[in-house]
């Protein structure tokens, strides 16, 4: 990596001070931002190839608009690390994702230029309109802009929007689509090959060029193009687009890392009073030769040297939960050919990326679009296939009317694979997997499980494709615990089947999924000390419960402990209060999971103690229930 000296980025506190930059200064300006990314998320990670792509288009923005009286609306809260710095954050900006430091991604509550939070994408032009009613209907006139990006065009969300917000003639909504052909992994899909084709229209994007330039120069023109409209568009190219049948006035395509260009054109755009569209061409990882070549590693590195590029492994050796998950469905996909993986636009993220490669004609990135990722699911399992389904826990959410009336109602065999359950850490509390446990549970016809460890989730997959009703099994981010999984021969596991890990007299740990080696530690300790003895129960299905099993303790144990990496609140420990008290027993119960509150960011470990459900806080659970 060359290095820049800081000569601007310790004059620029605000955007008030970008402000007072010449024109001339802010390609040097950039440089010396981008480096500053790169150095502080080298050693601090966070979400890197996104915000190096928009560095030039996030200096422009604040540039030309006043926010925060303009509102600058991000998409993909990962693309704003500039906006971030630029917004009196910088000094900040090494606490990024850290506990107690800035979020990782756009919050309302902690700047007010950060006009709209975001963690899941597709949001931003819904929002933005939001926000352009609301300051039409006060008789504030500003300007709003959404910035959509990294794949985030392909959500059904941004389709809402776009043709919600289209129906206003008038207006100074203004949205930027930073096409970098990126979600995470390449995109995919119809839209991605037809901005292909937009992009190499040599006269168009000629033509368009020459209008930029005299829109941005000459304002007797720009007036007339603002007078003649579409019309004049279609009448010189003979052609029009997706946007501007949408009633969106396009302009593109224009080369996003041009700061100067940038400027110009989004000066020319604040005069045009009707929604607008300006398409800018970005590369994500931009001005980082190893976030360049390797993009969807580059989205998030971890911690790497910034002169060689070289990142730094985890110490762990165990594999990562979902690599168990990837490689498994690829054993079993060989073994069954009705067998056939969806991914929302998460290959790489969930492992799916393994069978990609393998079999490509039966694995499916459907783009960002978890309703249809679902529904597209529920299809292929009523026309014969066993589809098998990986979303994130937190973007379930989105999905989840099309898992209770086109999955669960129909009683169709789709496998939902829930990767990064319960507390995730550093993402923060728009990314913890919190309530699927929760919200899953509720749902009829639908088997719940978790595995404690990597083997346990390679025979719940196989058991679960072999299961002729919608099933889920869920498990967290990062690596297992180290046991052996790999060749071992599948082995089925009966629904609602849980298991006894340890014999004891005094207190029963009742757990649900990985939280069981942290209850395990728990009893370990008390039993050395003397104190007690515990027994430990893994109950392996969030739905249907162990009878068997509840009955054992309800009959043998007072104290009882739940332990679960989820919200409390409709969770494991409630419906085994409801188990016990159905059937007649009333033990002391404490239940330790996540409480009524979304939880901020910081490392799982520190999530994990200011939960109260560490090893630390069930020995303390522990401790105070034998009182």
């Amino acid at each position: 990596m060359e290095h820049v000296e800081y000569d601007l980025l310790y004059k620029v506190n605000s955007p008030a001070d970008l402000k007072s930059l010449s024109i001339e200064q802010l390609p040097q300006y950039c440089s010396e931002l981008r480096q500053y990314i790169i150095e502080e998320c080298s050693k601090n990670p966070g979400h890197l190839a996104s915000s190096l792509g928009t560095v030039e288009l996030t200096v422009a923005l604040h540039y030309v608009y006043d926010a925060p009286f303009d509102k600058l609306v991000w998409d993909v809260g990962h693309q704003a690390y500039a906006h971030k710095i630029i917004t009196s954050r910088r000094d900040l900006f090494p606490t990024n994702r850290k506990m107690g430091g800035i979020s990782g991604f756009p919050r309302m509550a902690e700047s007010e230029y950060d006009a709209f939070g975001a963690g899941h994408s597709s949001t931003s032009i819904s929002a933005a309109y939001g926000l352009a009613k609301a300051a039409e209907l006060q008789g504030v006139d500003n300007h709003v802009v959404a910035i959509i990006g990294d794949g985030a065009m392909t959500g059904g969300l941004a389709f809402e929007g776009l043709n919600n917000a289209g129906e206003k003639k008038k207006g100074k909504l203004l949205v930027i689509f930073n096409d970098n052909e990126m979600a995470i992994d390449a995109a995919t899909g119809a839209l991605d090959s037809y901005l292909a084709r937009m992009s190499t229209s040599r006269f168009y994007n000629r033509f368009k060029r020459g209008l930029w330039r005299i829109l941005s120069h000459v304002p007797p023109v720009l007036r007339f193009c603002q007078k003649a409209g579409n019309a004049v568009k279609q009448g010189l190219l003979q052609n029009s687009n997706l946007f501007e049948s949408l009633n969106f006035r396009y302009f593109g395509q224009l080369d996003g890392h041009d700061v100067k260009e940038l400027v110009r054109m989004l000066s020319a755009l604040k005069d045009i009073d009707e929604p607008k569209l300006l398409h800018v061409i970005t590369t994500k990882g931009k001005g980082y030769t190893p976030a360049e070549d390797n993009q969807s590693v580059w989205h998030a590195p971890g911690r790497f040297n910034p002169e060689t590029g070289e990142r730094i492994p985890s110490p762990s050796a165990a594999a990562r939960y979902q690599d168990v998950f990837g490689e498994t469905l690829v054993e079993l996909a060989r073994e069954d050919d009705k067998i056939v993986g969806i991914t929302p636009a998460m290959p790489s993220g969930c492992s799916m990326n393994i069978m990609m490669q393998q079999m490509p004609e039966r694995c499916f990135d459907v783009g960002i679009a978890e309703g249809h990722a679902v529904t597209f699911s529920a299809g292929l399992a009523a026309g014969g296939m066993h589809p098998v389904c990986n979303i994130y826990s937190s973007f379930m959410q989105r999905a989840y009317d099309n898992v209770i009336h086109d999955v669960a109602l129909q009683r169709l065999p789709v496998t939902f694979c829930i990767d990064r359950g319960g507390l995730v850490g550093e993402d923060g509390a728009t990314h913890h997997g919190a309530f699927d446990m929760a919200y899953f549970a509720c749902v009829p016809n639908m088997i719940v499980a978790a595995p404690m460890d990597e083997r346990e989730l390679r025979n719940m997959l196989y058991t679960a494709v072999n299961t002729p009703q919608p099933y889920s099994i869920r498990y967290p981010r990062g690596c297992g615990e180290g046991v052996e999984w790999r060749g071992l021969p599948f082995e089925k596991i009966p629904a609602g089947r849980g298991r006894k890990l340890r014999d004891g007299e005094d207190v029963a740990l009742l757990t649900i999924g990985t939280v069981a080696h942290f209850a395990r530690e728990a009893a370990e300790r008390i039993e050395r000390e003397g104190v007690a003895t515990v027994a430990h129960y893994d109950l392996r299905f969030v739905k249907p419960l162990d009878d068997a099993l509840l009955e054992e303790v309800g009959k043998k144990f007072k104290k009882i402990i739940t332990i679960e990496d989820g919200i409390l609140r409709g969770g494991v420990g409630e419906a085994v209060v409801k188990w016990m008290n159905d059937h007649g027993y009333a033990p002391q119960i404490t239940t330790l999971g996540i409480d009524d509150t979304f939880v901020e960011h910081g490392t799982p470990q520190e999530l994990y103690a200011l939960c109260g459900y560490d090893a630390d806080g069930v020995e303390r659970a522990i401790r105070n229930i034998l009182r």
